[in-house]
């Protein structure tokens, strides 16, 4: 028989052990990192675990994981054996077989014998009230406190009258206000006691009263651990989700006196997880995990007459491209406040002051020092990245056959070091709004070029020198000369850049030749026919530059000019 006890004992005891302990807390989101499409969400929570397996179920979570991004790491001497998302659906309300909840039947029964006290109670409170005004009643009419009697040949008496009197009606007074605040309190509750009632035998006579509605599905983490001890400690958890995200802007602004030019880096956020962000810790990340990262493999290309060769009976040959030409997807697609400086003439710090940048091997993360505030409404808000000097060179370009106005464009260079993407650029020049631009940095050219509009102030024109201008025929040959004057004026106070471009046409046809006679100096591209000059021009300076060429061609046929 002892040993039959035991070995239930010890069975016990193993059965125990084994079993799963659960455990429900609750996380703080701290932390998001905003991706290009998309967001990681980074939260903390306490748990405590038992001897033996227990299951800590997270909850505060957004309900758009991605289960496959989910992360975790703890603190405290315990194994992290599993993570899994789930959503769990609170138990329905329980109706009885007349259809009623039973919850409506109870709350009624519970209404009832409440309001059954609550009126003993108001009326307890009524009945002290009444006796405390009788008692009022009786010592204002009281003979001596009316002056009736002997009272008024002694003035000891009266003083001693009008002193109770006034004690006593103080006295009264309070007790009253007290329990009238009582009764009041009392009566307020009554009333939505009964509005309660009423609403709920509306529901049980004729079906008009409103359910409650059952408890929204609540998303949950649950991260088993095993540990041969009793363990507290910390966890940190994250996440990615997809109803996020982020569209970079810029800003340029450039001052002719400084010849200086800046970019402000903005990013306009938006998020929609269902978790409102609040204070809490933002990164910027030019990343897309939701991107192709997968490099595409080129399969033979099989060409044949009138057809491409099919690789299986079953796919078209626009299948056959599809899968051949594969292009990974490009990886682009405030409430708060702060103390600034107390000295009233020092400049107001900017939020690109508390960014630091994160170089990784495919994407740069900007880490914002600063706590952000931003609703699951997928409303934008502006975000400041960074604000930065760029390497820039200011130079006046003109075309004159094309248009007789001069053009001051920025050129960029070492964009790659500010780990920009592709987005539209708000330029401002001398505080005035000249318009909007795109800026590309993944293109291969190692200088951008920006051009910051007109200026007034440097004159050029352009002519033809008919005089020059001839032609003749050499046996079966036209020949026609043509000459062309440039003429440009420094109106400003300071020198200048410039750089001039015109043009001779080129020709595909070997029976059409073209010979340029003069170009002062300018340089010629051969291939495209491009001329430049490029220049200092000083303040008040005029230059002139003149180009001339032949074209020579069969005499009966014509060209286009």
């Amino acid at each position: 028989m002892k040993r039959i006890l035991a070995a239930w004992v010890l069975g016990g005891i193993i059965f125990q052990a084994g079993a799963t302990e659960k455990e429900i807390v609750k996380s703080t989101l701290t932390e998001v990192t905003v991706y290009s499409q998309g967001a990681q969400m980074h939260h903390k929570a306490n748990y405590n675990a038992k001897i033996g397996v227990t299951e800590i179920i997270v909850e505060g979570i957004s309900p758009y994981i991605d289960p496959r991004s989910i992360q975790v790491k703890a603190t405290g001497n315990v194994v992290i054996l599993d993570s899994k998302f789930s959503t769990f659906y609170p138990q329905p309300i329980a109706v009885s077989e007349d259809g009623i909840p039973l919850k409506v039947k109870k709350d009624i029964r519970i209404l009832e014998d409440s309001l059954r006290f609550l009126v003993f109670d108001i009326q307890e409170i009524q009945d002290e009230i009444d006796v405390l005004n009788a008692t009022k009643s009786i010592l204002s009419n009281n003979g001596v406190i009316r002056g009736q009697g002997k009272v008024n040949d002694s003035l000891n008496l009266l003083k001693q009258a009008v002193d109770y009197y006034s004690l006593k009606m103080n006295e009264l007074n309070k007790k009253l206000l007290t329990l009238n605040k009582k009764k009041q309190e009392r009566l307020e509750k009554k009333r939505g006691m009964d509005e309660r009632l009423t609403a709920y035998r509306n529901y049980e006579n004729n079906g008009n009263y409103i359910a409650p509605v059952n408890k929204a599905p609540i998303p949950r983490i649950t991260i088993t651990v095993s540990s041969k001890e009793l363990v507290s400690g910390k966890l940190n958890l994250s996440y990615v989700v997809s109803n996020a995200g982020w569209t970079p802007y810029y800003d340029l602004r450039s001052e002719a006196a400084t010849g200086k030019l800046s970019l402000t880096y903005k990013a306009q956020v938006y998020q929609n997880t269902g978790l409102d962000w609040n204070d809490i810790k933002l990164n910027i990340s030019t990343n897309n995990p939701h991107a192709n990262k997968t490099k595409p493999e080129l399969n033979p290309w099989y060409i044949d007459y009138n057809a491409y060769r099919q690789v299986s009976d079953k796919k078209s040959k626009m299948e056959y491209l599809s899968e051949t030409n594969v292009i990974p997807q490009a990886a682009f697609n405030s409430g708060f406040t702060f103390n600034g400086a107390t000295d009233f003439d020092k400049d107001a710090l900017t939020a690109d002051q508390f960014t630091t940048v994160v170089h990784h091997l495919i994407a740069a993360e900007f880490k914002i020092d600063l706590p952000y505030t931003i609703k699951s409404n997928n409303e934008q808000h502006m975000v400041l990245i960074k604000q930065a000097e760029l390497d820039t060179k200011f130079r006046y370009y003109t075309v004159p056959k094309m248009d007789p106005g001069v053009y001051l464009v920025a050129q960029m260079t070492k964009l790659d070091e500010l780990q920009l993407v592709p987005a539209k650029a708000n330029i401002y020049f001398d505080g005035s709004y000249i318009g909007e631009t795109y800026i590309d940095p993944t293109t291969m050219d190692d200088t951008l070029n920006l051009s910051l509009g007109k200026d007034p102030n440097i004159v050029i024109k352009r002519t033809l020198v008919k005089k020059d201008c001839k032609e003749k025929i050499i046996g079966d040959r036209k020949e026609r000369s043509f000459a062309y004057n440039i003429e440009v004026k420094n109106l400003k106070s300071s020198n200048i850049d410039l750089v001039i471009q015109d043009q001779l046409p080129v020709t595909q046809n070997a029976d059409i030749t073209i010979e340029s006679i003069e170009l002062s100096k300018g340089k010629l591209d051969e291939i495209s026919g491009l001329i430049e000059w490029t220049m200092n021009l000083k303040a008040k300076e005029t230059k002139v530059f003149d180009f001339n060429f032949k074209i020579k061609h069969a005499k009966d046929k014509n060209i286009n000019i």
